[in-house]
C-alpha cells in the first residue's frame, strides 16, 4: 500500500527559502556585472543581448520566488518543481549566450538538480535530471544546426547528463533519509509534547501543592492545589513569594541560611487552615532554585489517625471481650437486687448508683467501639441551606426545644459542600447538644453558614451562649476522654473531629469567651474530589 504524501513542514519551507536566496544571489551577481558593463569572458560572448535579457528576467523571477515562498502559496511541491524547471531553462539560455558547455554553467545545473532533489520526494528528482540532460543535448543539437561556432561537444554533454542522473539519485536517497529523520524528529517532538502535557496534568491534579521558585524568590511554577491552599484566586506566576505568603517566605529564607527547619507548619492569613511546607533544593537548572511541597495538615492528621484507629480497634475488641461481660453481669445483678422487696431505701439508692455507673461505663465502651466500627466516609454534594433548615427543625423537635431556640443564618444562598450527610448530621448534632447543655438565654444555639472569601471554602459556625471554655481545656478539647462534664465520656468532640477529617473537612474552636463558644466546620474546596482537584 502506498504511503500518503507527507505535508511539508516549516523546515521544508525554510529550506526552500534558502534555495531561493541562493538563486537571488546568483541572479544579483550576474545583474550587477551586466549593469557595470564588465562581463568577464565567456559570459555573453556569443549573444550579449540575450544574456542581458535573461539575467534581468532571472533576477525578477528570484524575487517572485522569494515572495511566494514567504507566503507559502501556491503549494510546496508546485513551487519547487516550477522553480527548478525555470532554473534549468534560464541556465541553458545563459550557456547558449556564452561559450556553451565550456562556459561552466553545467555546474550550476548540477547545483539546481541537487537542490531540487533534496527539496522533493519521490521520482520527480529523476525528471529534473532528465529535463536538464535533454536541455543540454538540445543545446548542442541547436548549435550544430544553426550556429557554426563553437562546435558541439556531445561527449561533454553525455557525461554532464550522466552527472545529472547520479546527482539526482544521490540527492534523492539523501532526501529520503532527511525526511525519515525529520518525521522521526517530529514524532519525538509530538511524544515529548504529550509527555509534557501529561506531566503538567499530573502536577496540576496533585492534591499536594507544588511551588518552584528561583533565586530571587519569584514563583516559576505552581499548581492549583498550591493556589487553593494559599487562598489566592488569581494567577501567582512571577510573583514574589514574600508578597504571596510572608510566613512561607520567612521560613524559606531561614532554611536557606541554615537557620530553620526543612519541614514547618504555617498558617497563611489568606489560607483555609494549617499547611505543612517542606523545602528541597533543585540542581537541574540554575534558574530554578527551590521546590516547595505544601500539604494540608488535616490530611496528614487524618492519615496519622488511621493508624491510631487501627490500634484503637484492637484495643476496643479486647475491652469488649474483657469488660462488657463482667459489666453486664454486674448490671444484671444490680437490676435483680433492686427488685427485691426487702431492700431499705439506702440499699435501693446504692443499687441505683451501681446501675448508673454501669450504664456510664457501657456508654464509654460503645463510643470507643463506634470509632473502630466507623464506616468509610462517602462524600456527596450537599446544599447546605436546605439541609440546615431540615436539621434545625429535627433538632428542635427531638430535643423538645422552644421555637427560636436554634437560630439559622445564611450568608449566601446555594452553598454546596462535600461531606457524608450522615456523618455531618452526627457532628453537628453532637456540637449542638453540647451547646444547649451550657447555653443560656435565647436563642440557645446559632448556626451561621457562608463561604470564606480568601479560600472559597464553605463553613458552618456553631455558636452557643454559655460560660465558655478555659484555656487549659481548650488546648486538649479534641483529645479523647477530655471533658468538663462529670457525667460525659469526653469522646464526643474527638469523634466529631475524626468524622470531619475523614471528609477532608476541619473542626476547630474558633473562639471562646465568657459570652460563649464558636465552633467552626470548614469544608474542603467544592472542586476537590477524593484527593484531586
Amino acid at each position: 500500500m502506498k504511503k500518503p504524501a507527507l505535508q511539508p513542514s516549516e523546515i521544508s519551507w525554510k529550506a526552500l527559502a534558502y534555495f531561493d536566496l541562493y538563486r537571488f544571489l546568483v541572479a544579483f551577481l550576474f545583474l550587477a556585472l551586466v549593469w557595470i558593463g564588465q562581463l568577464p569572458e565567456p559570459l555573453g560572448i556569443y549573444d550579449k543581448a540575450l544574456f542581458s535579457i535573461s539575467v534581468h528576467f532571472y533576477f525578477l523571477f528570484s524575487l517572485a520566488a522569494l515572495f511566494l515562498t514567504h507566503i507559502q502559496k501556491p503549494r510546496y511541491m508546485l513551487q519547487v518543481a516550477g522553480q527548478v524547471f525555470v532554473d534549468i531553462i534560464m541556465i541553458t539560455l545563459f550557456m547558449y549566450a556564452s561559450a556553451g558547455l565550456n562556459s561552466g554553467f553545467g555546474m550550476l545545473l548540477v547545483i539546481v538538480i541537487a537542490g531540487g532533489s533534496l527539496l522533493t520526494s519521490g521520482r520527480i528528482a529523476i525528471l529534473f535530471a532528465a529535463f536538464a540532460a535533454i536541455s543540454v543535448l538540445g543545446h548542442e543539437v541547436y548549435i550544430q544546426l544553426f550556429r557554426v561556432y563553437p562546435p558541439p561537444n556531445y561527449i561533454h554533454a553525455g557525461f554532464l547528463g550522466i552527472t545529472f542522473f547520479i546527482t539526482a539519485f544521490v540527492s534523492h536517497v539523501l532526501a529520503a533519509k532527511v525526511q525519515e529523520s525529520e518525521a522521526l524528529a517530529e514524532q519525538r517532538a509530538v511524544e515529548l509534547e504529550k509527555l509534557f502535557q501529561l506531566n503538567e496534568h499530573i502536577v496540576q491534579r496533585l492534591y499536594s501543592g507544588i511551588i518552584v521558585i528561583d533565586k530571587e524568590f519569584k514563583i516559576r511554577l505552581f499548581n492549583e492545589s498550591a493556589r487553593h491552599l494559599l487562598g489566592f484566586k488569581e494567577n501567582i506566576y512571577g510573583e514574589g513569594i514574600a508578597s504571596i505568603s510572608p510566613e512561607l517566605f520567612d521560613n524559606v529564607n531561614r532554611w536557606r541560611n541554615d537557620e530553620g527547619k526543612q519541614v514547618v507548619i504555617i498558617r497563611p492569613e489568606t489560607g483555609g487552615g494549617e499547611i505543612q511546607a517542606s523545602f528541597i533544593h533543585l540542581h537541574l537548572d540554575r534558574k530554578f532554585e527551590l521546590l516547595i511541597f505544601l500539604d494540608d495538615v488535616v490530611q496528614i492528621r487524618q492519615r496519622a489517625q488511621q493508624m491510631k484507629l487501627a490500634a484503637l480497634g484492637r484495643l476496643t475488641a479486647s475491652i469488649a471481650h474483657e469488660v462488657r461481660n463482667p459489666l453486664g453481669a454486674i448490671s444484671h445483678a444490680s437490676q435483680l437486687l433492686s427488685e427485691s422487696s426487702s431492700l431499705t431505701g439506702e440499699e435501693k439508692r446504692l443499687t441505683k448508683i451501681i446501675e448508673e455507673h454501669s450504664n456510664r461505663v457501657n456508654n464509654i465502651i460503645e463510643n470507643v467501639m463506634s470509632i473502630s466500627r466507623r464506616q468509610q466516609a462517602i462524600p456527596t454534594s450537599i446544599e447546605l441551606d436546605r439541609w440546615l433548615i431540615k436539621f434545625a427543625e429535627e433538632f428542635i423537635s427531638r430535643n423538645k426545644l422552644e421555637p427560636g431556640s436554634l437560630n439559622l443564618k445564611l450568608g449566601v444562598s446555594g452553598i454546596v459542600a462535600r461531606m457524608d450527610a450522615t456523618q455531618l448530621n452526627q457532628v453537628l448534632w453532637n456540637i449542638c447538644e453540647n451547646g444547649i447543655r451550657y447555653s443560656k438565654g435565647m436563642p440557645l444555639i446559632e448556626l451561621y453558614c457562608d463561604i470564606k472569601e480568601d479560600s472559597r471554602r464553605p463553613f458552618i459556625d456553631i455558636v452557643d451562649h454559655g460560660p465558655g471554655i478555659s484555656a487549659e481545656i481548650a488546648e486538649q478539647l479534641f483529645e479523647p476522654f477530655v471533658t468538663t462534664n462529670s457525667r460525659g465520656t469526653g469522646l464526643g468532640l474527638f469523634i466529631a473531629r475524626e468524622l470531619c477529617e475523614a471528609n477532608q473537612a476541619a473542626l476547630d474552636l474558633k473562639s471562646s469567651s465568657s459570652k460563649g463558644c464558636c465552633f467552626r466546620i470548614t469544608f474542603s474546596h467544592p472542586e476537590k474530589r477524593h484527593g484531586f482537584i
